[in-house]
């Protein structure tokens, strides 16, 4: 079994600064802010107005969903907004790392009573937000997570070792 690689500061770093700085984070910051724009012009506009037209417990399931979208839509922002910051220098690398920084968990949505009864442009922007949400966390996941992971040794001694040996060229 191989021992889990160490991943320095510097190289974490790097990817960091990589990534705030390419296409794909261009195309993803782009799509978030436009779906944070286009949920909250619904939520305000349209949406409050359908809202009110809905039963009795398709109207709780409105509020509960529209909540949760808010609330993820606000966590990605987020997100997005800290890697826009290491990318213009505001903000080093080293302290978008922090934990406070990370997606919490989300746990999906779950159909309640009225659920079905839900109008359909709410249900378009679940759905585009809950996709969005995903690949954030799975990038989130890949830059932070995963390496930080990979950065604490499983066996401090052999890592010891392994750094003498490459000090000393053995």
């Amino acid at each position: 079994m191989s021992e889990p690689q160490v991943v320095s500061p510097q190289w974490r770093a790097a990817v960091i600064q990589d990534f705030a700085r390419s296409e794909l984070f261009e195309r993803t910051f782009q799509e978030g802010m436009e779906l944070v724009e286009e949920t909250a012009a619904y939520l305000d506009g349209v949406g409050r107005q359908e809202s009110k037209l809905l039963s009795r417990n398709a109207a709780l399931a409105y509020a509960s969903e529209s909540m949760r979208l808010t609330t993820r839509l606000m966590q990605v922002a987020s997100w997005l907004l800290v890697q826009r910051a290491v990318r213009e220098g505001d903000m080093p690398p080293t302290a978008a790392c922090e934990d406070r920084y990370r997606l919490s968990e989300d746990h999906g949505r779950e159909a309640g009573d009225g659920a079905e009864d839900l109008p359909a442009p709410l249900l378009i922007l679940l759905d585009r937000a809950e996709r969005l949400y995903e690949r954030v966390r799975h990038l989130d996941r890949r830059m932070y997570v995963e390496n930080a992971d990979a950065a604490a040794p499983a066996n401090a001694v052999l890592s010891h070792l392994d750094r003498l040996k490459n000090a000393f060229g053995a």
